[in-house]
């Protein structure tokens, strides 16, 4: 009888998305560092600026997006 959890899945699909997390969170860095004059953490939450977290969100799923297509083939 086969097992019910076929692990190699299971490993491949968080080996996988960790490095989909890791590449979102270096994109926001690159993002962050092409955009000097504003510091972008301290206008979402400080100063709740709504024109830049519409922007943020539509780059960020842009990215996420991109970067899906490219793990999955």
């Amino acid at each position: 009888m086969e097992d019910f959890i076929q692990w190699k899945y299971v490993v491949n699909s968080l080996l996988y998305s960790s490095l989909g997390v890791g590449l979102f969170a270096i994109c926001f860095g690159i993002l962050e560092f092409f955009t000097p004059k504003i510091n972008l953490w301290d206008e979402l939450t400080h100063k709740q600026n709504t024109a830049i977290a519409i922007f943020l969100g539509a780059v960020m799923l842009g990215i996420a997006i991109i970067i899906g297509s490219a793990i999955h083939g």
